[in-house]
């Protein structure tokens, strides 16, 4: 049996995942899906909509979705789901799991590598992160857990965009892009955004699919114009600059300052398979908890296809890709967001494992 492609939605309180919710369980959309509510208090679908009575409660919707308040384990609420599927109770074709506003989206993520039942069910198809126009720069300076919503994102939703300025929403976008620049951006009015904005987008599946978009460069390298151009015009920064200049002078100009942030590593030479097993292996055991996701399309010595890897936090894991084309210019691109993560000892690290 096909596994089920299931979704996780987050944002920080208030940023409008109910109101997308709502939505998807009234619209005739013609998808008959699962919405789990992890449900710890901060913020619940309406009343309404979701009786709590119980430790677990099922409504079955008049669009076909089915919505499930959970107060306890995700691992048991899944399971649960899945055997009532297969036993005919339910019919739903995907899952949805909207966490709470407060929540950090990693260990749920992991849910789906590290428990073999889950696994056995359900496959991760991507994280939706719901970021509210209006509060989000404060949010992002004064909470780790909305970088962390952002970081982890494979597709970044905008709420409350009519409450800011084109100017306001342009620097929003820099600094979004900044922390996640492999997440596409786009609005999501009232809730209202597409159904296939939000489904199949295999941001988690390893797969040729998933070749990274040369656009997703473009935030680092503005960024590095950015240094190389003030650099030209005498001391910008003072006293203040470190080793890490290129961070911490964007910062200046922003005067925002995130722990958690990307950047990229790109070669047109390939890999040595043993050395970067050996590389990766050792920033994993360092770095992992502090590794939000980290993502590559690899050019390996003696390969004629394409590696493509990725990983959230300590899971890491690579599939053969396509072919690489008679003529293709071959090399390899990889993107890594994280907090505090040292960039050059990983850029460093990672020419080593050149060959």
């Amino acid at each position: 049996m096909a596994l089920i492609p299931t979704t996780i939605l987050t944002g920080f309180l208030g940023a409008g995942k109910t109101t997308l919710l709502n939505r998807i369980l009234q619209e005739d959309h013609g998808h008959r899906i699962a919405v789990i509510e992890n449900e710890f208090g901060e913020e619940n679908i309406d009343n309404e909509i979701l009786l709590h009575d119980g430790s677990e409660q099922i409504i079955e919707m008049n669009n076909g979705c089915i919505c499930c308040t959970v107060r306890g384990d995700l691992i048991t609420a899944l399971s649960s789901l899945a055997r009532k599927r297969n036993d005919g109770e339910l019919q739903f074709d995907r899952v949805i799991i909207e966490t709470t506003g407060l929540a950090n989206p990693g260990p749920v993520a992991q849910t789906f590598f590290m428990d073999e039942e889950v696994g056995t069910h359900y496959m991760l198809d991507a994280v939706l992160t719901v970021v509210d126009a209006r509060h989000a720069m404060q949010q992002l300076d004064a909470h780790e857990e909305a970088q962390r919503q952002v970081g982890f994102a494979d597709r970044l939703l905008l709420s409350k965009t009519d409450l800011v300025t084109p100017a306001e929403l342009e620097q929003l976008t820099t600094r979004l892009n900044r922390i996640n620049p492999r997440a596409p951006i786009s609005k999501a009015e009232f809730g209202r955004a597409p159904i296939a904005e939000l489904l199949d987008l295999r941001g988690f599946n390893l797969n040729e699919k998933l070749e990274l978009d040369p656009d997703f460069l473009r935030a680092e390298e503005a960024d590095a114009h950015a240094h190389e151009h003030a650099h030209e015009h005498g001391p910008a920064c003072g006293d203040h600059c470190d080793e890490d200049h290129e961070h911490q002078h964007d910062h200046h100009h922003a005067h925002h300052s995130d722990d958690i942030a990307a950047f990229v590593f790109r070669s047109a030479r390939p890999f040595d398979v043993a050395r970067l097993d050996n590389f990766l292996g050792s920033l994993v055991q360092v770095y992992g908890p502090r590794m939000l996701r980290y993502k590559g399309v690899l050019w390996m010595e003696g390969g004629e296809r394409k590696v493509v890897f990725q990983g959230v936090h300590q899971i890491m894991g690579s599939d053969l890709g396509s072919k690489w084309a008679e003529g293709e210019v071959r090399g390899s691109k990889m993107v890594f967001i994280g907090k505090n993560l040292p960039k050059d000892a990983f850029i460093k690290g990672l020419e080593q494992c050149l060959v």
